[in-house]
This record gives structure tokens, C-alpha cells and sequence, in this order.
């Protein structure tokens, strides 16, 4: 069933746990993150990003997503993550998602709050709430913290109060895709903007964060956690595990890589600790 992601995160911050954004733009992907959820009684939030434009376009595969979300009775949210203008997040509320990603996060920081509260002033009257984030989360590529664009806690509640936004995305050492070196977190970057907001706090770049950082995250404030590159990496494991073994048919190659996404989806929602919190 779809449900608004202020009160399913509420709940995962009462109850100290996190609750996975598994992004996902195929029915491999797709089926996986679902079967795992109902294997798990777990919530769970399907997200697309516009990048995946180029190989399924939102208005063909938010319908498909949502009808998964409808066909169950665990808590699920359709969420836009990682929108990148007003339009586009126009765009995907149109297509049916009910929840926003906003990153204005390499702008300047007045150039942020107004790009995020555009966005804000747009969806919060449909009901739709809004992520956005400050500081900024590292990109894919050499992961060094040389430069890095922490979360600065000290405008974590200005930007917050004059956005309006529903929850905050932290970069505290994390990043997007393959980390190329141990990750490095900094907790005391995340209990200051934790100290310093009232809003619930978002984790990118999760995949290859070790398991007890993950923990740790969870108990510390986090209760939106993104996953994306793991279930890629096992998806293609397992894809060339069967070309390298003879395998001809397309359908069973399918099922292997569903399978092998359920898998990893499943890991997390244990690890999140939000396994059995859907019921």
C-alpha cells in the first residue's frame, strides 16, 4: 500500500531503525526489491532517478512500480530521488510518485535553500513530502575526503527552517557508487546535525558502507538509508557467473539476476533493522 514517507520514517525513528531506498529503473530490479520486502515484512521505498530516464522512462515505469506498491499490504513509498529542477520534479509527481528528492547540493548554499524551497512551495500542498541535501555527497570516483563538502550543522537548521523540507540528506564520508577505499564516516558531523534538526535524516551512497557503520548510522539518526550499486554489482555477478557457466536462455539469466537483486535487498533490510516492522 502506498503511504506518505513522513509517517513511515517517524515510526523507523521512534522505533530505531532504518528503512531502505532501493532505486530501480527494470522488472529485475524491481521484482527483487519487492520479493525481498515481502520476505522480510519489511517497508520499503522503490526510488527512481533521472538518469534511468534513458532506459526506462518514468511515465511507462511509475505505473509498474505503483501497481507493485498497490498489490501489497506492506508500507511502500514511490520516491523521486535526486531530481534535479523544479520541472522534473514536477514531472514525476505527474507520473504518480509521492515523495521528492530535490538536490541543489553542489550549489552555492542561498542558491540551494531557493532551488529547494521552489520545489517545497510546489509539492507540499499536494501532500507530498520533500527531501533535500546540504553539504554535499561525493560522487562516484576516487573516494578521498580531500575537500569534501560535509553537512555543515551549524546550517543545517537555517536551511531546514527556511526550506521547509520533511527530511535531510547528510554527507558525512559517504558516496555515490564504488568506493575505491574504506569509507570514513564522521559521527561527530552526524550527531551535531542530528542535535541541530528535527528532521529525519537520510544516508546516500550506502553500498560498501561496512555493516557496522550501518548499525551504528541507524542508531545514531539515520532512518533513510539509499542502496543502488550493490544490487548492480551482484546482478552482474551473477549474470556473467552464468554466461561463464554456458548459459543460453535469456529467461533463466532473468530469473538469476532477480533473484541475485532479492538477495542483496534482503541483507539490507535485515541490516537496517526494519525486517518484520511492515506488519
Amino acid at each position: 500500500m502506498l503511504v506518505n514517507m513522513k509517517d513511515m520514517l517517524a515510526k523507523a525513528a521512534r522505533e530505531g531503525y532504518g528503512v531502505g531506498n532501493f532505486d530501480v529503473f527494470n522488472t529485475e530490479l524491481l521484482k527483487g526489491v519487492m520479493e525481498a520486502a515481502e520476505e522480510a515484512a519489511a517497508p520499503v521505498i522503490l526510488a527512481y532517478s533521472p538518469p534511468f530516464e534513458k532506459y526506462s522512462p518514468l511515465a511507462y515505469f511509475a505505473p509498474a512500480m505503483k501497481a507493485w506498491a498497490e498489490d501489497t499490504d506492506l508500507p511502500v513509498v514511490l520516491h523521486y530521488d535526486h531530481g534535479t529542477s523544479l520541472e522534473g520534479c514536477m514531472h514525476a509527481v505527474a507520473c504518480g510518485c509521492n515523495s521528492i528528492m530535490i538536490d541543489a547540493s553542489s550549489k552555492p548554499f542561498e542558491e540551494n535553500v531557493a532551488t529547494v524551497k521552489a520545489v517545497v512551495d510546489y509539492c507540499h500542498p499536494l501532500g507530498i513530502p520533500v527531501e533535500a541535501e546540504l553539504g554535499h555527497v561525493g560522487d562516484e570516483g576516487e573516494y578521498t575526503l580531500e575537500g569534501y563538502g560535509y553537512t555543515d550543522p551549524a546550517q543545517a537548521a537555517e536551511f531546514v527552517r527556511r526550506t521547509g523540507i520533511d527530511f535531510l540528506a547528510v554527507a558525512i564520508g559517504n558516496q555515490h557508487g564504488v568506493y575505491t577505499a574504506e569509507p570514513k564516516i564522521n559521527y561527530e558531523v552526524l550527531q551535531a546535525v542530528r542535535e541541530a534538526v528535527d528532521v529525519p535524516l537520510v544516508l546516500h551512497g550506502a553500498s560498501g558502507i561496512p555493516a557496522e557503520d550501518i548499525r551504528r548510522c541507524c542508531r545514531e539518526g539515520i532512518t533513510k538509508i539509499n542502496i543502488h550499486t550493490d544490487m548492480l554489482l551482484e546482478a552482474i555477478a551473477t549474470l556473467k557467473g552464468d554466461l561463464a557457466a554456458g548459459e543460453k536462455s535469456y529467461h533463466t539469466m532473468s530469473a538469476h539476476h532477480t533473484a541475485a537483486v532479492k538477495k542483496v535487498a534482503l541483507e539490507k533490510m535485515r541490516l537496517f533493522g526494519s525486517d518484520g516492522k511492515g506488519r
